[in-house]
């Protein structure tokens, strides 16, 4: 399992946008692309998911962008990279109904080993990275 620059940005993005959520701002992601310096395009298209998973509260126009609808501690770090990578395990069986599983001896492992990933990023929360 290997989490990609999505991944990656997509929790860049949050702690940007976490960062100001006790001043009630509006990030726009303009100004995260030139502070991170990440192409404005690559993040848009991150942004995609974020927003389907229904992150932010969005302002259109001059002092317009993206601000929490949660307390930043009330997101955990795996959901945040399940939404920008879309899951979260080591081999793609484990996610699918692998019509093997109950045949495979080392399904148990891998489906073990996500177990835990997936467990000790939600178990870290965004607050904690601000």
């Amino acid at each position: 399992m290997k989490i990609s620059t999505k991944g990656r940005y997509a929790l860049t993005i949050m702690i940007d946008i976490a960062r100001e959520y006790s001043n009630d701002k509006f990030i726009s992601l303009t100004d995260i692309a030139k502070k991170e310096n990440i192409s404005l395009k690559y993040l848009e298209k991150i942004m995609i998911n974020l927003k389907k998973a229904d992150f932010f509260i969005v302002a259109k126009g001059k002092d317009g962008g993206y601000k929490l609808k949660r307390k930043p501690e009330d997101y955990s770090i795996g959901e945040i990279i399940r939404a920008a990578e879309e899951e979260l395990n080591v081999v793609s069986c484990v996610s699918d109904s692998c019509p093997k599983a109950n045949k495979c001896n080392t399904y148990p492992l891998w489906k073990g080993l996500s177990n835990e990933i997936n467990n000790y990023l939600d178990n870290k929360k965004l607050s904690e990275y601000l």
